[in-house]
């Protein structure tokens, strides 16, 4: 719950509820600070050598499916304009159990991401002292990340606004070194500009899908949006354009951002492994030097640090909140710290979680393990718009079954398209929280409590 909520709820002789005083622009900002306008920068690499150098198409295929997806949860955030989450759209709509494998995918989701944040931190750390092991940097990253949750410090809603714009601007600096490089120096001619859509010396089918099973990491967050439904004005209109908008905004400009990178770039052979995590940094040496190179790599860097506190501290939040529902043992993940009133144990286990992944994941393959977890809530979503939206509301909406359906099956193909042991890994995560979830039934007052979390995170 977050501290507004928390006064407006004290203020004797009011109603709980927040001020509607958030308008159109304020979401889609909102959403654009959520997913960074770097997003695609540290995936380039890896879904480059996936696709062999087709991010562009991978970015707008993938923009395809979020964008039927932003329609439904924009629409549920009108029946559940309170919650916004998918796990309450689906244990709502569908049953309590399928809620159930929806949040554990997501608790699969928070865990990962700060795994991948210190992979991704500790590559762009060595490309600045290369003589400090990795092992010695995922350690530091850890112990950072756990130390800062411990003790309570959080990035504050304008520290988040001014970098996101201060990553704004470098992007902006970045694309304009860019058409310098390509006007002056790549100058590409006639079908070489086509060359980042469609290469038919390197195109495959298969391999364009699944880096576009990565490439949905590039817009993972928005769905943020819909928990502000109770701040907005005429939330039923504008969640929906909000979460719309933003995907769009955002596919378009990563677009913009991939094609730059592969004409300045062009990929003939894929990147090494020293270097694919941080590939889209090297690019930026090509085209703007040293200065420009440490530039995006220390932007980069500190957003990734950010995102993976912040991803770590919400993990330990939704464990906590899973405790406190019973749904974990409740004397471990359901304790608070008197002091501090942080959850303490989460935080530690969470952060020994994180140091272990990150010893025994690549970025690749924690990306595509955190996209199963979030395509599954995807796919969640649009079931449950479709069914409310088809069959139980007398609501007149646009296409009320197409768009979820198109949704759904769009996701459902890119998930597909998952590396074969993402998928494997993902299906033995859900079945071991299925087991718990058996398990644990007696200590839980009901079967539905999981699924009123919101407030916790």
């Amino acid at each position: 719950m977050t501290q507004e909520r928390i006064a407006a709820t004290a203020i004797a002789g009011e109603q709980p509820g927040l001020r509607r005083s958030l308008k159109l622009w304020h979401l889609v900002v909102y959403g654009i600070i959520i997913i960074q306008p770097t997003a695609p920068m540290g995936i380039y690499g890896v879904v480059s050598n996936e696709a062999r150098g087709h991010v562009v198409t991978t970015i707008l295929i993938a923009m395809v499916a979020m964008l039927f997806t932003a329609f439904s949860y924009g629409r549920m955030a009108r029946v559940y304009p309170s919650a916004g989450s998918a796990y309450t759209y689906v244990g709502k709509e569908l049953h309590p159990t399928l809620g159930y494998v929806v949040g554990w995918s997501m608790l699969m989701d928070y865990l990962l991401n700060p795994i991948i944040c210190v992979i991704w931190c500790s590559a762009a750390a060595q490309n600045v002292l290369p003589h400090v092991p990795y092992a010695a940097w995922v350690v530091s990253f850890v112990i950072l990340f756990t130390v800062l949750n411990l003790r309570g410090v959080k990035t504050s809603g304008r520290m988040n606004a001014a970098l996101a714009l201060g990553m704004s601007i470098v992007v902006v600096v970045f694309l304009a070194e860019a058409i310098r490089y390509i006007a002056l120096v790549a100058r590409p001619v006639g079908g070489q500009w086509l060359i980042p859509f469609y290469d038919p010396a390197t195109f495959s089918p298969s391999l364009v899908f699944r880096g576009t099973s990565i490439a949905v990491l590039t817009y993972i967050g928005f769905d943020g949006i819909s928990t502000m439904s109770e701040e907005v004005e005429n939330p039923r209109r504008n969640i929906l354009l909000a979460t719309v908008g933003t995907c769009l905004f955002i596919g378009i400009l990563s677009a913009v951002e991939v094609y730059c990178a592969q004409l300045v770039w062009p990929v003939h052979t894929p990147f090494p492994d020293s270097m694919v995590d941080t590939a889209y940094v090297f690019v930026a040496q090509r085209v703007g030097g040293v200065f420009l190179f440490h530039l995006l790599n220390a932007t980069l860097l500190i957003a990734n640090v950010g995102s993976g506190m912040a991803a770590q501290f919400g993990a330990a939040r939704l464990l906590y909140g899973m405790g406190r529902a019973n749904a974990l043992p409740k004397a471990l993940f359901g304790a608070i710290e008197a002091k501090s009133g942080i959850p303490r144990n989460n935080v530690i286990i969470v952060g020994g979680c994180t140091l272990l992944g990150a010893f025994l994941m690549t970025y690749e393959s924690g990306a595509e393990l955190l996209n199963f977890g979030a395509l599954i809530a995807f796919m969640g979503v649009n079931a449950a718009a479709f069914i409310h939206y088809k069959f139980r509301s007398s609501e007149k909406v646009f296409l009320p079954a197409t768009m979820p359906v198109l949704g759904f099956v769009v996701s459902a193909f890119i998930w597909a398209n998952l590396n074969h042991k993402a998928q494997l890994l993902g299906v033995a995560w859900i079945v071991v929280g299925l087991l718990l979830y058996w398990l644990m039934r007696g200590t839980r007052a009901s079967s539905g409590e999981l699924l009123n979390l919101d407030d916790s995170l």
